[in-house]
């Protein structure tokens, strides 16, 4: 379902045991919860999940709606250094190939596009969003 695309991309990443090692299982849907407005930044390295669109292919000027979807999915990850980005970008990236290649998912097919290294002088880390544009059946 097109709706909970983001939620097979968790599942990617939490599959990956090393992966999720690597990033102290510090994954994260949509925001970091944090407990309190003035508690500290939390420490890197994280992953965000986040959903950020859906735009339906309908078929013809008469359909309502076609059968499947546009949904994108971003992966915003950080680290300290760069070299760490480096690793864990694509760490996340064989990780969601692999789980979308070897299970039943709703996403029959995506492009991947990666967004330009930032670097955050307030968390003093680089993070990196990795853009997913997933094609999935919406039934």
């Amino acid at each position: 379902m097109s709706l909970h695309t983001d939620s097979t991309i968790i599942k990617a990443i939490k599959a990956d045991s090393a992966l999720m090692g690597a990033i102290g299982g510090r994954l994260y849907g949509t925001a970091i919860p944090l407990p309190e407005e003035d508690a500290d930044n939390v420490p890197t390295p994280f992953a965000i999940v986040t959903y950020d669109a859906m735009v339906n292919d309908s078929l013809t000027k008469d359909d309502l709606e076609g059968g499947t979807d546009t949904v994108t999915v971003s992966v915003q990850v950080a680290a300290s250094t760069l070299e760490a980005l480096h690793t864990l970008t694509q760490a996340v990236r064989d990780a969601v190939r692999g789980y979308v290649k070897g299970n039943d998912t709703d996403i029959v097919d995506y492009q991947l596009s990666a967004r330009g290294i930032q670097y955050d002088d307030l968390r003093r880390c680089y993070w990196q969003a990795l853009t997913y544009q997933c094609e999935t059946e919406n039934e």
